[in-house]
């Protein structure tokens, strides 16, 4: 029922005998696209966040429970996504990473999402769902080359010390102007882009133990149940403190994005704020 939505207008112009639309029945995709995939193909369902909602039971009993390698292409997952009550997208990261043997993936940009596809569509050993990234579509000119076969292995792409910005997907790009502006006070800060929302990389995790004592986590949905509260977990019996940047869980309608966010402390100059506060109070000596 939405493919001029989800760009699949020309695809069923050009493939017209591989392209199904079953309409507003999501459940009825999911547990289909199992099948194709339990038979050899490899489907790949494109949905808005809101309707793959719908799904919790096909995606947990007909696809993951059988392991079944079909591709979601997950849009408009994002604050900035659908701001009516009954179409809200940001409820996918909590929803999908509490499902076992699902791969989330999270790109930051069109490179990462054309990689990433590409690794869902030829892998045969697990479900794996893409969160489109929302708002500007940037491009770095550059192929991403990841091997995503090696399942959530985060990139650090830029190192510093003290404090670490982890952001997932959309939210790479906050994190990132976070840096530029504490770096203007000679903070320098690491930035992580994490790719996986489904699991952590605890290799580097662990390694950030050495130079860092803040953390901070930046995710483009509900804290609550979310990626970061996994890393917060992880850092719990250490002295590394953890703050989790996101939205509460609550339902919203007509809301706008920008002043949600900032209700919620998830706006560049309160974040900067806080980084600042929480570096002054690192420097302290006990």
């Amino acid at each position: 029922a939405m493919p001029s939505g989800t760009g699949l207008k020309s695809f069923k112009k050009y493939y017209p005998k591989r392209f199904f639309d079953v309409g507003i029945a999501e459940e009825h995709a999911i547990a289909m696209s199992s099948g194709i995939a339990k038979n050899g193909g490899k489907p790949v369902f494109n949905v808005y966040s809101t309707f793959l909602q719908r799904t919790y039971d096909q995606l947990v009993q007909d696809l993951c429970v059988n392991n079944n390698s079909a591709v979601i292409i997950n849009h408009m997952a994002s604050v900035y996504g659908m701001n009516d009550v009954t179409h809200l997208g940001f409820f996918d990261i909590p929803m999908l990473i509490s499902i076992p043997n699902l791969v989330y993936l999270a790109p930051t940009n069109n490179e990462e999402l054309l990689a990433m596809t590409e690794y869902a569509v030829h892998q045969h050993e697990h479900p794996v769902a893409i969160r489109v990234p929302v708002g500007e579509f940037t491009s770095t000119g550059v192929a991403d080359t990841t091997d995503y076969s090696i399942l959530n292995k985060s990139e650090v792409t830029r190192r510093g010390e003290r404090i670490a910005l982890l952001g997932l997907g959309n939210f790479y790009h906050l994190a990132n102007q976070v840096a530029d502006a504490l770096a203007k006070d000679g903070i320098n800060a690491t930035v992580v882009n994490p790719k996986f929302a489904s699991g952590l990389d605890e290799a580097l995790l662990e390694e950030l133990k050495a130079n860092h004592s803040v953390v901070f986590t930046l995710e483009d949905g509900v804290v609550e149940g979310g990626w970061g509260q996994r890393v917060a977990s992880f850092y719990g019996p250490s002295d590394v403190r953890v703050k989790n940047y996101g939205i509460a869980k609550e339902f919203h309608d007509r809301y706008d994005a920008t002043e949600l966010l900032r209700e919620n402390g998830v706006s560049l100059e309160q974040i900067v704020t806080d980084a600042k506060q929480v570096y002054l109070f690192s420097l302290i000596k006990y």
